[in-house]
C-alpha cells in the first residue's frame, strides 16, 4: 500500500457528528472505507468486531474517554496491533504525551488539517 488508500478501513471514535463528517470526508476522498463509534466504549467494541487498520480517536467524550479508550485498545492482544491517532481539541504538551503513554501512536490537534490527518495515516499504515 503505497500512497493509496482504497482498502484501509478506519474506524473513528467521536462523539461530534461534526468532526466525524469533516474526518469521513477527508478519509472517503482519499479512498478509505470509515466506520464510527460515539463514544470510548462504543470504539472499543468495534474496534474488536470490525479490526479496522487505523482508529482515530476523539480524547473528550462521556463515559470512556479517548485516553481510557486508547489504553484498553493498546493493551488487548485483539487490538494491540491497530494504531491509535488521538484527534483532539487538548493542544498541552502534558496530553500529548500522556496520550502517547497510553499506547496512541500519533496526536493531532483539531481543528484538523487534511494534509497533516492524510500525512500521518499514510506514515502509520506503509
Amino acid at each position: 500500500m503505497k500512497g493509496q488508500l482504497n482498502e484501509v478501513s478506519i474506524l473513528i471514535v467521536d462523539d461530534s457528528p461534526t468532526e466525524v463528517h469533516i474526518l469521513r470526508g477527508v478519509l472517503e476522498k482519499a479512498g478509505c472505507t470509515v466506520f464510527t463509534a460515539e463514544s470510548g466504549e462504543e470504539g472499543v467494541e468495534e474496534a474488536k468486531r470490525l479490526k479496522p487498520d487505523l482508529i482515530l480517536m476523539d480524547v473528550v467524550m462521556p463515559g470512556l474517554n479517548g485516553f481510557q479508550a486508547t489504553r484498553q485498545l493498546s493493551r488487548d492482544d485483539e487490538t494491540a496491533s491497530i494504531p491509535v491517532i488521538l484527534v483532539t481539541t487538548k493542544d498541552q504538551e502534558t496530553d500529548r504525551a500522556w496520550g502517547l503513554r497510553q499506547g496512541a501512536k500519533e496526536y493531532i490537534v483539531k481543528p484538523v488539517s487534511a494534509d497533516e490527518l492524510m500525512n500521518k495515516v499514510k506514515a502509520l499504515l506503509d
